[in-house]
């Protein structure tokens, strides 16, 4: 087992999107099924904040205001300005309408000009449909799909001179990774290509994160374990975690050299299996990673 802190212990449903802020020093994340919108400052007496969503709430963004992120939740995408006392405004930038029922938005990412990719799926997985997609937020408003066919998409990430885009499908009939090339000006997406096909590896790959040299890191689902890969695609090493569904990663804390992780709680396990599933941890990879990009694209309306 890989040693670890444990950042918060919420007992999360379904831990999703942890967004470190470099300005504030703190460590923002999502329970999509709570729905909340959660914040803590690692290390300090402060307890963890929690905001419930209208909806469940797939991914966060930051943006230039403290208190203020963007979130991509079942209907649409929202600027949200939180305020203490669990007080929450809320203000539709794009809304959707999906090709089939019971979608919403899932995993998401800022590029380093400040769009959000981010990617729909149907809730039920056991319907395996392929109805989900990936849209773009920018200043055009909500746009695409520019990928279509997906399951469940996750495993949004950027490499670090930002022309890359990673996106991965973590349904159990799919289990791949592709790389794209991502037009910065334009953002375009061409050249689709698999990057790693994670069916031979333990777990499905959810949500990663990218290190400052390169390396794609992704959790995988079910097997307790993330897996960083080179830009090439290739193995680089495996980290166990205590919980079967690691489901996100993000890089953070001053030096940004800690892998910080949320979790799911598993339907059906042993209280002694489950270990600290629902709470956010802490790793020590020994790489850094970068700042969070800031969405600041915003549509003129909705």
């Amino acid at each position: 087992m890989t040693p670890c802190q444990t950042i918060a212990d919420t007992q999360d449903r379904v831990g999703e999107s942890p967004v470190w802020d470099v300005r504030s020093q703190r460590l923002w994340w999502v329970d999509i099924e709570g729905p909340f919108v959660r914040c803590c400052q690692p290390g300090s007496l402060e307890p963890v904040q929690s905001w419930r969503m209208p909806e469940r709430v797939g991914c966060i963004a930051l943006t230039g205001v403290q208190g203020q992120l963007v979130a991509a939740m079942e209907t649409g995408i929202a600027r949200i300005t939180l305020h203490e006392g669990a007080q929450a405004n809320v203000q539709w930038l794009a809304r959707i309408t999906h090709p089939a029922a019971g979608m919403r938005f899932n995993d998401g990412r800022c590029d380093a000009s400040g769009r959000l990719w981010v990617g729909t799926m149907v809730m039920d997985m056991s319907l395996a449909s392929s109805q989900g997609g990936l849209y773009c937020l920018d200043e055009r408003g909500l746009t695409g799909p520019h990928v279509t066919g997906l399951r469940t998409p996750n495993g949004l990430g950027m490499s670090p001179d930002g022309r890359v885009l990673y996106l991965s499908d973590s349904h159990p009939t799919v289990q791949k990774i592709w790389a794209f090339d991502l037009d910065v000006v334009t953002g375009t997406l061409s050249q689709q290509r698999l990057f790693v096909d994670m069916n031979p590896w333990p777990g499905r790959p959810d949500g990663a994160a990218v290190d400052a040299q390169g390396h794609y890191w992704i959790c995988g689902n079910d097997a307790g374990q993330i897996h960083a890969f080179d830009a090439q695609g290739h193995w680089a090493r495996s980290l166990t975690v205590p919980m079967p569904k690691p489901s996100m990663c993000a890089f953070g804390g001053a030096e940004l050299d800690q892998l910080l992780v949320t979790s799911i709680i598993p339907a059906q396990t042993t209280e002694a299996a489950r270990g600290l599933s629902g709470a956010v941890i802490a790793l020590q990879p020994g790489v850094r990673g970068m700042p969070e990009p800031v969405f600041s694209r915003f549509p003129a309306s909705v």
